[in-house]
């Protein structure tokens, strides 16, 4: 929606040939959007060939840890020069990559030719045009410029940015936080604690993303700060939500059940706490989540734990 409403001609790629019929009859998605008008630049279709025939920019927006897997079967049928997009906010399971790194790896291309865009963009908003901002991450500033003209509306603002690394972990690492904080708030837990994991968890994607040599300036920022506050103080928010639903006692398969979109977090807690324990840096807060979610460890104990910490200086 953004891209057409940018003035960009946009061919969506469907799995579903009643929801590409959908989108091409009324200019509607039922199932996701069903309120969001779409420009009548935006046509789908079933065959990704057909989608990526021509493309400038190939966007990718699927559940992250399905990536490589259609990566590998879409890499064929691109233009030599099409940049890849990533929308994903997520860390690969078993190899802790980041998305740009497994489309780098599975594409072949460099690094050039691959572009992320992060930030506080939940999209039940978004597609009800209200005024949002995002990065568009890419380490060839002229291809992150590009892609901002192609996206720039009067309600979406893109702002541009050479630091990858921090976008990426902004956004992946991020969604592990939002269920913390979604925890907090299903057990009744108050602005104090919500604010405590907020700020303590900013300071866990620092840690990290100054590890693995990203900006620490790209975390105070929309794809750092900006995405975390959406994300864990929004409604609209998936991993939130998520999060709320096992704060009030639910179980983890009922919690899945309940949830018909893709929570990043939940898959991705695993591969962030990988991540951060091969570079050797302390995330309690994300081996809380992974302990509740993975390892049925109860909310309240989990919190007990992070509380009985010892204390260190609030740098570190």
């Amino acid at each position: 929606m953004i891209l057409a409403d940018a003035g960009c001609e946009v061919t969506l790629w469907g799995r579903r040939k009643e929801l590409v019929d959908a989108i091409n009859e009324t200019h509607r998605n039922p199932d996701y959007l069903p309120h969001a008008d779409l420009s009548d630049r935006v046509t789908a279709t079933t065959d990704p060939a057909a989608a990526l025939a021509g493309a400038e920019f190939a966007v990718l927006a699927v559940p992250s840890q399905t990536l490589r897997e259609n990566l590998a079967g879409w890499a064929p049928l691109m233009d030599p020069g099409t940049v890849l997009v990533s929308l994903m906010k997520g860390i690969e399971l078993g190899t802790a990559k980041r998305m740009s790194e497994v489309i780098q790896e599975v594409a072949g291309v460099g690094p050039e030719r691959v572009a992320v865009v992060s930030g506080p963009n939940l999209a039940g908003e978004i597609a009800n045009r209200q005024p949002a901002a995002s990065v568009v991450a890419c380490l060839d500033e002229a291809v992150a410029k590009r892609l901002q003209k192609a996206c720039h509306t009067p309600y979406f603002r893109p702002y541009t940015n050479t630091d990858v690394v921090g976008c990426e972990l902004g956004g992946a690492v991020k969604n592990v936080i939002g269920l913390a904080v979604g925890m907090a708030d299903g057990m009744g837990l108050g602005d104090n604690t919500k604010a405590t994991l907020m700020t303590r968890g900013l300071a866990e994607i620092t840690r990290l993303g100054e590890a693995l040599g990203a900006d620490p300036y790209t975390f105070a920022g929309l794809a750092g700060m900006g995405d975390l506050v959406a994300t864990c103080s929004s409604p609209l928010s998936r991993n939130h939500t998520f999060g709320t639903n096992l704060g009030r006692g639910m179980s983890l398969a009922e919690t899945i059940a309940a949830t018909k979109q893709t929570a990043e977090g939940v898959k991705s807690c695993e591969s962030v706490l990988d991540l951060a324990r091969r570079n050797g840096v302390d995330m309690p807060i994300v081996e809380a989540v992974v302990d509740v979610v993975h390892n049925g460890r109860p909310t309240q104990e989990a919190l007990a734990a992070l509380m009985a910490r010892s204390a260190k200086p609030e740098r570190r």
